[in-house]
């Protein structure tokens, strides 16, 4: 057979086999991405009516406006919440929130710990310490102002341990 058109591109010698091994090659390709096409278009098909079930594309679209809806209730009330928590974190934060406590016997002669020395301080360690000292003749109350768990005044041994318990500097032991 004469071959005019191969001859006249320049490629009479080459063999038409070859051409047909690889016509045959993309063929077989191409049946295969069909198949896997028609698998693919399957599952999705079938997740399309799953998903259109019982539904037309007016309430579908009724229930996607609801649902942006509810996003923006839920921004809106998280926004709030989150102001709200910052308004609340800078109101507790000047708030006594550290307690301490140490019940003494004064004089070592009422015969009960009727005395005691209270440390209130906030959150920056600011506060102050209450001592109050029960003896015979009467209760005597004075305080002591405490900013930076640091007092000016010097401290008795009482409210040194009632400032270290409300400091967190020392454990807390009932009966002392």
């Amino acid at each position: 057979m004469n071959y005019n058109l191969l001859e006249e591109t320049g490629i009479g010698s080459f063999d038409l086999t070859y051409l047909f091994i690889a016509a045959y090659a993309l063929i077989l390709i191409l049946f295969i991405v069909v198949i896997v096409q028609t698998v693919k278009l399957t599952k999705l098909s079938k997740r399309y009516r799953k998903f259109m079930s019982g539904k037309n594309a007016k309430s579908l679209e009724q229930d996607i406006e609801n649902i942006f809806e509810d996003n923006r209730f839920i921004k809106a009330a998280t926004d709030k919440n989150r102001k709200d928590i910052q308004s609340l974190y800078r109101k507790f934060e000047g708030a006594f929130q550290k307690v301490g406590i140490v019940k003494y016997d004064a004089f070592q002669q009422m015969g009960g710990q009727l005395s005691f020395s209270l440390a209130l301080l906030d959150e920056n360690d600011n506060g102050f310490i209450l001592n109050s000292v029960h003896s015979t003749d009467g209760c005597y109350s004075y305080t002591k102002e405490i900013k930076n768990g640091i007092c000016d005044i010097s401290l008795g041994d009482e409210e040194k341990k009632a400032l270290d318990i409300a400091m967190g500097t020392t454990d807390v032991t009932l009966g002392n």
